[in-house]
């Protein structure tokens, strides 16, 4: 699994290079200062933040419109204030991106309250970060106010809908023809990671890294790398273990190229699944079976939501997804928690009947 993360890692490190040749010099600075803080991923996902706020500054700032990224310096940021700041959270409602392989072509993009709320973060830190190194000589974008979330209902299945779901990874029955060819082909592999998702409510990244080595059906655990690289052991129950035994039967005779061997989880070229083909699975099943909106997090939300009924445990909860924060996992959970304090009350009785 190791080296997994490591090519993913080194992936993500050459593309942080090459979206870094795009934006100003002294930014290069921010991400050398924040490297030991950060995984490679967060600061990746910075980069592109930053490069929509460098762009906006191109397209419509009143001095520095027209100045490339890559042309600006770190005194021209004393020209950007917090109403430009404000600005910016403004215009990420709606932008056209553009297209950076083909220029000639964008894409229209919108932004809801948490979309910009990551975008005035990644700002914040670079301006925190150059104001602490006294490169600047103030900080606007502290004086910004974070959008405030409108939480959305959490969304999981129910007891029915996920049997549901699972009879129709397994039989196939709710896919067109023309899937239902490939599905003879993958439904013990689908079958195996739908079932392993929702018994474990481990991440999709954490699904697809994971190695027939990792595997320990002597105690019914999978090895998984978490966010920071931290490695855990899941445990399961029997219903996955035998999808999981099954899958492997057909897994050991499936040809794979060389440095995917050892992957636990196949594409249909060999080589390990990738999150967006299970994020496409998780779609098609879902078809059919339930009116909601179903992604692999939500796969996720119903492990947690069944773990939370059954133990009424939130710290349990909050240890087996892998929440450094149990007020992350109390507040996924807040409704349940509302539910059993209201079944509490129904409990007391104040006189003898």
């Amino acid at each position: 699994m190791s080296d997994y993360r490591e090519e993913l890692k080194n992936k993500e490190t050459l593309r942080l290079r090459e979206i870094q040749r795009e934006l100003p010099s002294f930014v290069q600075a921010f991400f050398r200062g924040i490297a030991q803080t950060t995984s490679t991923k967060t600061r990746l996902a910075y980069a592109y933040d930053l490069r929509i706020f460098f762009r906006y500054l191109y397209e419509e700032h009143r001095t520095l419109g027209g100045i490339e990224p890559k042309d600006l310096t770190a005194a021209h940021l004393s020209e950007v204030t917090s109403e430009d700041i404000d600005c910016f959270m403004e215009y990420l409602s709606y932008y056209i991106r553009p297209d950076y392989e083909n220029p000639a072509y964008g894409k229209e993009m919108h932004n809801e309250e948490k979309g910009k709320s990551r975008k005035l973060a990644a700002v914040r830190m670079l301006f925190k970060y150059l104001y602490k190194k006294k490169i600047i000589s103030a900080d606007p974008a502290s004086l910004v106010d974070t959008p405030k979330i409108h939480e959305k209902a959490i969304v999981r299945l129910d007891v029915n809908e996920m049997a549901n779901f699972l009879d129709a990874v397994e039989s196939g029955e709710k896919l067109t023809d023309r899937q239902k060819v490939f599905h003879e082909k993958t439904k013990k592999r689908d079958l195996a990671m739908m079932t392993l998702l929702l018994g474990t409510g481990m991440r999709v990244s954490e699904c697809v890294g994971i190695n027939i080595k990792d595997l320990d059906f002597q105690n019914n655990a999978v090895k998984v790398t978490r966010k920071g690289g931290n490695e855990v052991f899941l445990y399961f129950g029997e219903e996955v273990r035998e999808t999981l035994a099954d899958y492997l039967e057909e897994r050991q005779n499936a040809p794979t190229k060389d440095e995917n061997e050892d992957a636990l989880f196949l594409s249909s070229q060999g080589k390990r699944i990738g999150v967006r083909t299970v994020q496409n699975m998780v779609k098609k099943y879902a078809q059919g079976v339930t009116i909601k909106k179903i992604t692999p997090h939500k796969l996720r939300s119903t492990f947690g939501t069944n773990l939370y009924q059954e133990t009424g445990d939130i710290y349990l909860v909050a240890d087996v997804l892998g929440h450094a924060d149990v007020n992350t996992t109390r507040k996924h959970y807040a409704d349940i928690e509302d539910s059993r304090r209201r079944m509490a009350a129904t409990r007391i009785r104040l006189r003898k009947d």
